[in-house]
């Protein structure tokens, strides 16, 4: 790693400290910058400082939960987003290629019909990241042949068949839901990605599986660079190119759940970031990986922190994602295919 890479590290960390921070400071009733640092450091040492306690409530159990959760969605997504990218060779892939996101909405949704909210808010992230899995599994299955290899093409093909299929599931249990108005809320504010009202529960719920998954992810950086050179580049150079394609697929599934699962669906984040990001720093993935998930997290906060604070009380941070990512996928697709005709 150069020094101009440890400074651009640095400096995404920094960004994304000062946007939580930030986030966490800002709200209906905001707290000053300067205070919201002193009260996290002061809960971080044990003391007790003498300021409100509502601040040191509101900061502690409302705002930071939400915000860190945020932090940990982005940059899982983020980061899945670019070994995506890596492993099907696209700066179009996305973690919800292989229907990871449908599955989790169909997860979601089912369990909020089924009233599972009643006996513990954590039932529907559970349901979500239950349908997320099984979902992935069944793609993978079908792009699996007998002998183990995977083919990237099936996998794509499969991805779309079966997140078509459960996406209609979806519909189909939203329209059942119809004369159960408060049901019906909760299942529109979840599909449209929605950060209220998480709690230190959904920060358990996110944190195990996106750090352990991510820094598996980012520790195969240079198996990914060599995935980029082409699969028998690869293995000639000693690299089991089919059980590395399924454990990275199968981990960045197990980080894009678990990131859904929380809150729903965020798009477009695993897309947009990565490609800035390697505008920026190259297609190095031992550099790249870490630095989307900085960037991720706080591109994601800051998502958020504009819709806590925007006019329009019912704007959700999935919203967002999507009114970015829409346009910059067009984009990419529109700069693909010029480059395409300019090959024939």
């Amino acid at each position: 790693m150069t020094r101009r890479d440890a400074w651009m590290l640095t400096g995404l960390a920094l960004l994304l400290a000062g946007v939580v921070i930030l986030a966490t400071a800002l709200g209906t009733a905001n707290v000053p910058p300067l205070r919201a640092m002193r009260i996290l450091w002061d809960v971080l040492t044990g003391n007790e400082g003498d300021y409100p306690a509502w601040q040191r409530t509101v900061l502690l159990w409302v705002r930071l939960p939400r915000v860190l959760t945020a932090a940990l969605v982005g940059g899982g997504l983020a980061l899945t987003g670019a070994v995506m990218q890596a492993i099907f060779r696209n700066p179009m892939a996305e973690p919800g290629i292989i229907g990871v996101s449908a599955g989790a909405a169909f997860g979601a949704v089912t369990a909020l019909y089924l009233g599972a909210t009643t006996f513990s808010m954590l039932l529907a992230p559970t349901g979500a990241f239950i349908g997320a899995l099984g979902c992935t599994f069944v793609v993978y299955a079908l792009a699996s042949s007998g002998r183990g290899r995977l083919s990237v093409t099936t996998l794509l093909l499969s991805g779309v068949a079966v997140g078509s299929i459960v996406s209609a599931l979806t519909s189909f249990v939203l329209a059942l839901s119809l004369r159960q108005w408060e049901v019906g809320r909760q299942m529109l504010s979840w599909l449209m990605g929605d950060f209220e009202g998480r709690s230190w529960g959904h920060v358990a719920l996110v944190f195990p599986l996106t750090l352990v998954g991510s820094v598996w992810l980012a520790l195969h950086g240079r198996e990914l660079n060599l995935l980029l050179t082409g699969e028998e580049s690869a293995l000639s150079l000693g690299i089991d190119v089919p059980a590395l394609r399924r454990n990275l697929i199968v981990w960045a599934s197990l980080v894009t759940a678990a990131a859904v699962s929380a809150v729903g669906a965020i798009g477009f984040v695993g897309l947009i970031v990565p490609h800035l990001l390697r505008l920026v720093m190259g297609p190095d993935n031992r550099r790249l990986l870490p630095a989307a998930f900085l960037g991720g997290a706080a591109f994601l906060v800051v998502a958020d922190m504009v819709c806590r604070l925007a006019s329009l009380s019912d704007l959700r941070p999935g919203v967002v994602t999507s009114l970015v990512g829409g346009p910059f996928f067009l984009y990419l697709l529109i700069r693909s295919r010029r480059t395409w005709a300019a090959t024939v």
